[in-house]
């Protein structure tokens, strides 16, 4: 049997965290860790929890989301542990702490208010690798990178991919699934796996989302 997917929450509404706490446990796929009122003991909650997904807020007191992400994966670096998947929740639709959460390693955002099913959607896609973004954002996510890009011309470190490599960068960074580059390159999702993995490690980026903000910072797209 599968084991379930290990979830925490860091967030400093205590309601919030009850609903959160009542909704994932009722799922038998997954397993409520624990959970933290700032971003302070969110991090050390990673530290004794291990969970697979956070879900991390942005504004908290003490420590902010953006911080407790970024030490969380450092520490994870540091140890050559497996990071966990850090899903940020926000109020907003698209703000400047959003973006930034984004930039610091978290794997998408949500707003507080979105649907139950896909909040618990949201944990399996990232586990199983793949990014998640508030659907009503994602275009002004996308605009917002656009706007901030630079001048152009590909980056140094592009150069290291091989052609194969940059076809499925094109079409990871426009938001393809693996089965759906597998389709479009006539190749497995095995095959397809292997070139994301060796494309983030010479790009020296986190995961998907990364990849995907990367190529809209460096208009690669």
């Amino acid at each position: 049997m599968t084991e379930p997917i290990r979830v925490a929450l860091v967030d400093d509404q205590a309601l919030f965290r009850t609903g959160i706490r009542m909704l994932v446990s009722s799922q038998p796929d997954l397993e409520y860790v624990g959970e933290a009122g700032d971003g302070r003991e969110g991090v050390a909650l990673v530290e004794s929890a291990r969970p697979d997904v956070v879900l991390m807020d942005i504004r908290m007191p003490v420590m902010d989301g953006i911080e407790s992400t970024e030490r969380i994966l450092a520490a994870a670096d540091a140890a050559r542990r497996p990071a966990p998947k850090v899903v940020v929740l926000t109020t907003f639709d698209l703000d400047e702490a959003a973006t930034r959460a984004i930039r610091a390693g978290a794997s998408g955002f949500l707003l507080k208010d979105s649907d139950p099913e896909f909040l618990l959607a949201a944990i399996r896609t990232v586990h199983a690798g793949t990014a998640v973004i508030a659907p009503s954002a994602t275009r002004e996510l996308f605009e917002h990178f656009d706007s901030r890009a630079g001048n152009g011309g590909e980056p140094p470190e592009f150069a290291a991919l091989t052609s194969r490599e940059r076809d499925i960068f094109l079409l990871a960074g426009r938001g393809l699934s693996n089965s759906e580059i597998a389709r479009s390159e006539f190749v497995s999702e095995a095959t397809v796996k292997t070139h994301i993995s060796r494309i983030l490690a010479k790009l020296g980026l986190r995961d998907r989302v990364q990849l995907v903000v990367y190529a809209f910072e460096n208009r690669l797209v």
